[in-house]
């Protein structure tokens, strides 16, 4: 279950996308949300804050909290937020599926410890799945899930939503993801999957993700046709 503050970033960021509150005007209130929203000034504080290290918001003194955000025409997948592939899609208004390529378990041995920051010894569901955008195959995942952290995982839940699975079914708290973005050449394996067209290279982001606990239970490679992603985080200068 996601927090109070977190669900009113959800709401007031779909809001600011759906052109609620357009570009350069400036949302409610503060009074007003938390009269809304019914939560305290505390828990709106903390949304807004949300909102604005997304890119979304400003508050400029004396005035209010103006609108920043503006739409894009590629697909946004934000680095700092922790996003299923399914919620970036809705968000997005992509028509998209997912289909399974592979599911297997494995042990850990030392090359895939040292790749995927797992132990030696882990029991790891290897997962490879192809995300089709529009009818074109795109985004090439090879998941390692933690076995012991993810209890009866199925091809069925990894089609679907992993992410739903795990908040909704197991009521575990994803908190962090570490992420880097590369680019590497084309391997054997995405010209096999991926409508690639003439592209020799393709944007590989690498994410190791934590529960509330600490437990390392994902590291995820996600290859990306590079012409159709754009990858955004939004940095605020301290003062």
């Amino acid at each position: 279950m996601r927090s109070i503050y977190y669900e009113i970033f959800e709401d007031l960021r779909d809001r600011i996308e759906e052109g609620e509150f357009p570009y350069q005007s400036y949302i409610p209130s503060e009074s007003a949300l938390v009269e809304e929203y019914e939560c305290s000034h505390n828990t709106l504080r903390k949304a807004l804050n949300v909102l604005r290290l997304h890119g979304y918001i400003q508050p400029i003194h004396g005035k209010g909290v103006l609108v920043i955000w503006q739409p894009d025409v590629h697909a946004r997948f934000v680095l700092g937020d922790i996003e299923s592939f399914r919620e970036a899609c809705e968000r997005n208004g992509i028509r998209a599926h997912t289909s399974v390529r592979s599911f297997t378990q494995i042990t850990a041995d030392k090359q895939i410890a040292e790749m995927t920051g797992f132990a030696i010894g882990d029991r790891l569901y290897r997962v490879e799945r192809v995300r089709h955008i529009n009818g074109a195959a795109l985004i090439y995942d090879i998941n390692y899930f933690l076995a012991s952290a993810l209890p009866e995982l199925t091809p069925d839940i990894v089609e679907d939503s992993v992410y739903l699975y795990i908040e909704e079914t197991l009521g575990m708290h994803i908190t962090t993801s570490k992420r880097s973005v590369s680019v590497e050449h084309v391997s054997v394996a995405d010209r096999m999957v991926l409508d690639l067209l003439d592209y020799t290279m393709v944007a590989v982001v690498t994410s190791v993700t934590f529960n509330s606990d600490g437990v390392h239970f994902e590291t995820t490679f996600s290859r990306h046709r590079p012409d159709f992603f754009t990858f955004h985080n939004t940095a605020v200068r301290g003062y």
